[in-house]
């Protein structure tokens, strides 16, 4: 890890950044410095808005994820390495996105989606997310001792807001993460990825949902 790398973590942590908004900032910093070639440090506005235009003609990203690079380099350039002159132009007006109600899936649907992938870890993370109502991002932060099972309650630390709450454990939810914890044997975090080891990431976990719809021939939300 680069000392500038390091700096940008302290920065974000320090400002009370959740650790998936320190992952994707510097990622997407990183991802910037890639596009050029070069150290971000020897970069500067006219690059930023070179790539912006190159992710929002050539990458066609979504609003919401130009808004989360923009923020990264903006942070960087401001925070990081205290260059907010030219920060101000930065800002790129980008087409609303289209509002859609969510798909409300019938009980039928839901079985359907459950089942339809044999994989044990993703089933329980669907099944997590249907019947707590918590975020993706909350999800992934779950630990094996936020399963209160005695008081049959999920302790949701730092949730939106920053502000830890309790949802209710249904008992059938908590059957599944039972039968999950003795198969996998989690010892801190909840959920990991096989591969890595690590706390699953957000993406990790939209991918999981998207491949049950498809398979489960169920509606887009």
């Amino acid at each position: 890890m680069t000392p500038l790398r390091r700096t940008m973590m302290e920065d974000l942590e320090i400002q009370n950044y959740s650790p998936n908004t320190v992952r994707l900032y510097v990622f997407h910093v990183a991802q910037f410095a890639k596009h050029f070639g070069k150290s971000p440090d020897f970069l500067g506005p006219a690059e930023i808005r070179e790539y912006q235009l190159f992710l929002l003609k050539e990458k066609k990203l979504s609003p919401s994820t130009l808004k989360q690079v923009v923020a990264a380099l903006r942070f960087f350039y401001g925070t990081t390495l205290g260059r907010d002159q030219g920060m101000e132009r930065l800002r790129l007006r980008y087409g609303k996105r289209e509002k859609r109600l969510p798909t409300v899936l019938n009980k039928k649907e839901v079985l359907r989606l459950f089942s339809s992938t044999p994989n044990l870890k993703h089933r329980t993370i669907m099944m997590t997310l249907y019947s707590t109502g918590v975020r993706v991002s909350e999800v992934i932060r779950l630990r094996v001792d936020d399963i209160d099972s005695q008081r049959m309650l999920i302790r949701v630390d730092q949730g939106k807001g920053r502000k830890d709450r309790y949802v209710p454990l249904l008992p059938s939810l908590l059957t599944v993460l039972r039968t999950y914890w003795q198969k996998y044997r989690p010892r801190d975090a909840l959920f990991l990825s096989q591969r890595t080891r690590a706390a699953l990431t957000t993406g990790a976990v939209f991918k999981i949902c998207s491949a049950a719809q498809k398979k489960a021939t169920l509606p887009n939300g």
